[in-house]
């Protein structure tokens, strides 16, 4: 019975946590995706310079582990007067973070589409800005749906570090519930991964079923 008082005491907060996870898991992915898009496609179509520039800024992101980025956005800018917030610092760290990635996933999928495709349409008159709207982009994202899924698991769970610079998010509630209750951490701890387990699955799933809806039947990647 005191374990049952404990969980339902505990879910109001559980649930504040959860929804700031789930906004920083959406503000990740959403600046991942809009900086990675434009990453791999200065990559694949880019000079010289902007490809090199962008391979710098991936290899830097992807070197560095994300606990250093968090202290270094959040701490490191309070340094030179740029007080932001725990949360503002994490979307902007983690977000640059998952852009690298990104850009790898769309980079690849870009690179996999059929050559014979883009020599038609360039046939046809298409610039390079229709090139990429009409023919490219739509299949780069079709492309994208099995590999991208990983990537919302893993933004979805390094919402998690973001505990360590103060974010009240699940896991810093499971915590606060754990020292009100004196315990109990293995109980709230567990409730907290299926927590994640729910979300992450039900993320993957999703993404999984749009993949299969918007397949068209015998058109392969080369």
């Amino acid at each position: 019975m005191d374990k049952l008082i404990i969980i339902v005491n505990g879910i109001p907060l559980l649930l504040e946590g959860l929804i700031v996870t789930l906004e920083l898991g959406a503000a990740f992915i959403a600046l991942g995706l809009a900086l990675g898009l434009a990453i791999a496609f200065a990559q694949v179509y880019g000079n010289r310079f902007i490809t090199i520039f962008c391979a710098g800024f991936v290899q830097v992101f992807l070197g560095i582990p994300a606990m250093v980025l968090l202290f270094l956005f959040y701490f490191g800018l309070g340094e030179f007067g740029f007080n932001i917030s725990a949360f503002a610092a994490s979307v902007i760290a983690m977000g640059l973070r998952s852009a690298a990635y990104q850009s790898q996933v769309f980079r690849g999928a870009i690179q996999s589409i059929r050559s014979g495709q883009i020599t038609a349409v360039k046939a046809l008159g298409m610039n390079l800005f229709q090139r990429i709207r009409y023919v490219v982009l739509p299949q780069a994202l079709r492309y994208s749906f099995a590999p991208w899924s990983n990537e919302y698991a893993a933004q979805i769970k390094d919402t998690s570090l973001c505990y360590a610079i103060g974010v009240t998010e699940i896991m810093r509630e499971g915590r606060y519930i754990v020292v009100q209750t004196f315990g109990n951490a293995m109980l709230i701890y567990i409730i907290i991964a299926f927590i994640y387990l729910g979300i992450t699955y039900f993320g993957i799933w999703l993404l999984r079923y749009w993949e299969i809806k918007l397949r068209v039947p015998g058109f392969g990647i080369n």
